[in-house]
């Protein structure tokens, strides 16, 4: 990881409750080797897995945990505390904290510094699985997103509860990044206009069943809020998914292909585009009105498949509406390489984002990706890295072919 300077910047960090509250401990750490003044707050929860001592020993500052101490609140000290920071970073973020949040609660001192601050606010979620996938979870990270917090993870993999899936606290020097990119100052893509679509489409074959790819939406997703980290106006085109919005990236929720490419028609013009959903190729040419029955003989309902549009290739035609940069995604289970190369020929495209998609690399659903970037001038290979990362390094790439 490259080294980042935070010199002269203050992050509030709030702990609160989790086994991954001792990551904190080394999040500390990479903040105060960049630079960065470090004042912390430790929730009750927090506390039954980390003590004051630590953070004060790292931090070297005073850890704050009480709303009613009489010698700070005679000056409004939380207020203080709440607006002092360049950034408030809550990491990790328990279910527990971001209810608060979305909910406007401030019932402790965390979430009274939370209501209470003027300045951006960073969350790194953390929690089991089951309760990261909760609709109550997808509401308030919804809510919060509409709000501009900025998420950072979580990450997916084996958890203390022995269960797995998504809900990891992000490692800390991915934090770390996300916060250098928050405290950046001027950012290389404000004033710019980025188009991103994620997900799959699903292609009705009649009311409850449909034709779809295999695909989160976590790189596309990741894709947007990278870019708009880097202080591009994102618009989010995204099918059928079930994580949250990044924050400051505007929605267009889609089913159908032909629904994603009218909104990336409505949603042009644009300095860039990248295509990273995983689009049906065909649908069905006449879907029914009414669920299809099975037949006495069990055979199965013929059904007329027609090719969907394609969308890379016709926001790659040129004329005045074609953005200046036009980014599509190859899933590939074998020859990635020469597939790629072709198919950005045949798209018109300016990059391809190839990956391997073999069901053994895990990378379709995963939290990781392999990718190698197609140009007209040859082929990088980037090595494995989490979605999130092969996100941040492509966007610093977009902003310097746009510079």
């Amino acid at each position: 990881m490259a080294a980042v300077n935070l010199s002269g910047k203050r992050v509030l960090l709030i702990v609160s409750g989790g086994i991954a509250a001792y990551k904190a401990l080394e999040l500390i750490r990479l903040l105060r080797k960049a630079g960065c003044a470090v004042s912390c707050v430790l929730t009750a929860g927090g506390a039954q897995f980390v003590t004051p001592l630590s953070l004060q020993a790292l931090s070297e500052e005073r850890v704050y945990t009480d709303l009613f101490s009489l010698t700070d609140e005679s000056e409004m000290g939380h207020i203080q505390l709440s607006r002092s920071a360049d950034l408030v970073v809550v990491a990790p973020a328990s279910a527990d904290i971001l209810a608060k949040m979305a909910a406007g609660l401030a019932d402790d001192l965390a979430s009274t510094l939370l209501l209470a601050t003027d300045k951006a606010v960073l969350v790194a979620p953390a929690m089991n699985v089951r309760m990261w996938t909760h609709a109550a979870t997808h509401a308030n990270m919804a809510t919060l997103a509409a709000r501009g917090v900025r998420v950072v993870g979580p990450d997916e993999g084996a958890m203390a509860c022995n269960e797995f899936g998504p809900g990891r606290l992000a490692e800390p020097p991915v934090i770390l990044a996300a916060i250098e990119a928050m405290l950046s100052g001027p950012k290389p893509l404000a004033g710019r206009h980025a188009l991103v679509t994620s997900g799959p489409t699903h292609e009705p074959i009649d009311p409850v069943r449909y034709i779809a790819n295999r695909s989160s939406g976590r790189q596309g997703h990741a894709i947007a809020a990278a870019l708009a980290g880097l202080g591009a106006r994102v618009t989010l085109v995204s099918g059928p998914v079930s994580i949250p919005t990044p924050a400051g990236v505007a929605l267009r929720a889609v089913e159908t292909a032909q629904q994603m490419l009218e909104a990336c028609a409505a949603a042009l013009p644009a300095d860039v585009a990248v295509f990273a959903a995983a689009v049906a190729d065909w649908r069905v040419a006449h879907a029914a009105e009414l669920k299809l029955k099975k037949t006495p003989g069990g055979a199965p309902p013929p059904l007329e498949l027609v090719a969907n549009p394609d969308i890379l290739a016709t926001v790659s035609r040129p004329g005045p509406a074609r953005p200046r940069l036009v980014v599509g995604f190859a899933a590939e289970t074998h020859e990635l390489r020469s597939h790629a190369e072709d198919k950005r020929r045949r798209k018109g495209c300016d990059w391809i984002v190839a990956n391997d998609v073999n069901p053994a690399t895990g990378i379709m659903g995963g939290s990781e990706n392999e990718v190698h970037l197609v140009t007209e001038t040859g082929i990088e290979d980037w090595p494995r890295l989490g979605k999130d990362a092969v996100a941040a390094r492509l966007a610093a790439r977009i902003a310097q072919a746009l510079a």
